[in-house]
């Protein structure tokens, strides 16, 4: 039972860290996304990172072959760890520091790929400016 509420807290903590991650850089992805492709497909865009945003944050800290040695022993005649009060306390620190050092990877990535082209938006607008002053 300790196990299963070990795995139910860590799994909530890393949700809850996501969450608010994810509420805090909104902002900063809306004008990144408008800036880049325009306010046509932001919104779409906005929500696949905020999904991809959030998964990464769950799957990057909830590991569950490292709670697995609290099911199952590795042999019969090795005893099953045991949940103490202070390993409890450990795993959630590492939740919320693992959660936290996925997403800033993620978050990283995100900015460097947008970041290569940093005039590519405007290039494409003035390019469909350009084409649409030719049409008669």
């Amino acid at each position: 039972m300790d196990f299963l509420l070990l795995l139910v807290v860590t799994l909530g903590i890393a949700i809850v860290v996501s969450a608010i991650v994810v509420r805090f850089f909104r902002g900063p992805m809306d004008k990144i996304f408008m800036r880049i492709i325009g306010e046509e497909v932001a919104e779409a865009w906005r929500k696949f990172l905020t999904f991809a945003l959030l998964m990464v944050g769950i799957s990057s800290r909830v590991q569950i072959w490292n709670l697995e040695r609290f099911v199952m022993p590795v042999s019969e005649d090795q005893l099953r760890p045991i949940l103490t009060p202070e390993y409890r306390g450990l795993e959630i620190y590492r939740t919320i520091m693992g959660t936290l050092g996925g997403m800033a990877w993620a978050l990283l990535a995100f900015v460097i790929v947008n970041g290569e082209n940093p005039g590519q938006e405007n290039s494409i607008r003035a390019g469909r400016t350009a084409a649409c002053s030719t049409i008669p």
